[in-house]
């Protein structure tokens, strides 16, 4: 049946049939999307449709144009099988993703979250405009709710999928601080994969409260993989590991009965913390402070007094190294070789239980 363009609305076109006008719906115009009739048909144009509906009664006839030929969505499952690479246009763009026309009535949907591998799209018009043409990979098939899943970034591999050969556990790599958090910093190894360097993985020497106390963002710097854990996407960091950890040799440098020289920096009510170095403290517990008894640390010291101490205890594993006051003292007092050191080493025996003072904290 042909007819000719009669008039042109925004809902669809009137086609003179010769004699009886029908309306040619702008849905039935094409199975692809049409914004307006226009798009299509001209006033004047000849038309071959198909009559959809006849109403006798009040003479209105309803017509069609894409009808002159299948459903698209008929052949789609054999077409867009999942895993077939396509290419189309995006038509639409919405704030979870981008609508991709494959062909006249068939588009699919592409998530914000296929989009990329390596970069963090919160818009994709931060990837793509409407009018871009775009290779996408399908992902899903619905044919029944006419819904297909695309995805972008399965067109090239996901980085992760090696990530265990390109980052062992041991190696160092360089790298840019993205994030900062309570708990850690997030470090961008390559685009798309980030490393996180926990808070406690940040110094041997410092107590850090927050990591801003020692990164910043943009900054560049060294790190050693931790472990890396493909199935979750993580890799956790280092940056203390790439030094020694003074803890390691701290038996060989501050041997039991060593004299040593630190500087009180806290006071707790069981003692003081003597820092011998960066890193390196050791518990001057209150019983060890005199052989007269005291009620609180302060009444011997102070934070920020420099004490020459003895060492009488040393735990590389548990990091403790106990120090006295009242040890040194009494070794000074009482010199070896004078009879003193007979008795000095008959209180060896005693040593473990003395010394090891229960609980620091």
């Amino acid at each position: 049946l042909t007819g000719t363009v009669k008039n042109i609305t925004d809902y669809g076109a009137f086609i003179d049939l010769g004699g009886i006008d029908g309306l040619l719906h702008v849905t039935d115009m094409s199975w692809g999307r049409v914004g307006h009739p226009s798009e299509i048909f001209q006033v004047g144009d000849q038309v071959e449709v198909v009559v959809l509906h006849f109403d006798r009664e009040t003479g209105r006839v309803s017509l069609g144009y894409k009808q002159k030929s299948s459903d698209p969505w008929e052949r789609v499952e054999e077409t867009y099988a999942p895993g077939t690479r396509a290419r189309g246009r995006v038509v639409s763009l919405t704030n979870y993703g981008a609508f991709v026309e494959l062909e006249a009535g068939v588009e699919g949907l592409v998530h914000v979250s296929e989009m990329s591998w390596t970069r963090r799209v919160r818009h994709p018009s931060k990837l793509v405009n409407v009018g871009d043409e775009v290779e996408v990979i399908v992902l899903d098939v619905n044919r029944a709710a006419k819904r297909i899943s695309l995805g972008m970034k399965q067109v090239e591999p996901d980085p992760w999928e090696t990530i265990e050969e390109r980052y062992r556990p041991g190696t160092r790599i360089l790298g840019k601080v993205r994030n900062l958090t309570d708990f850690g910093a997030f470090v961008e190894l390559e685009p798309g994969v980030d490393g996180l360097l926990h808070i406690s993985d940040m110094s041997w020497t410092r107590n850090v409260g927050h990591p801003s106390e020692v990164l910043k963002k943009g900054q560049e710097l060294e790190t050693q993989i931790l472990n890396v854990d493909k199935e979750n996407k993580r890799i956790s960091l280092g940056l203390k590991q790439i030094q020694p950890d003074p803890w390691t040799t701290v038996a060989q440098r501050y041997p039991m009965g060593s004299r040593v020289t630190g500087k009180i920096v806290r006071l707790t009510d069981f003692g003081a913390f003597v820092e011998l170095e960066p890193g390196v403290d050791g518990l001057l517990h209150i019983s060890q402070m005199s052989s007269r008894p005291i009620n609180r640390p302060d009444e011997i010291v102070s934070v920020g007094d420099e004490l020459t101490l003895l060492v009488i205890r040393v735990d590389p594993n548990e990091r403790r190294i106990g120090l006295s006051l009242k040890e040194l003292a009494h070794a000074i007092e009482t010199p070896e070789g004078e009879g003193g050191g007979q008795g000095r080493r008959g209180k060896k025996g005693k040593q473990r239980d003395e010394y090891d003072y229960g609980d620091e904290d």
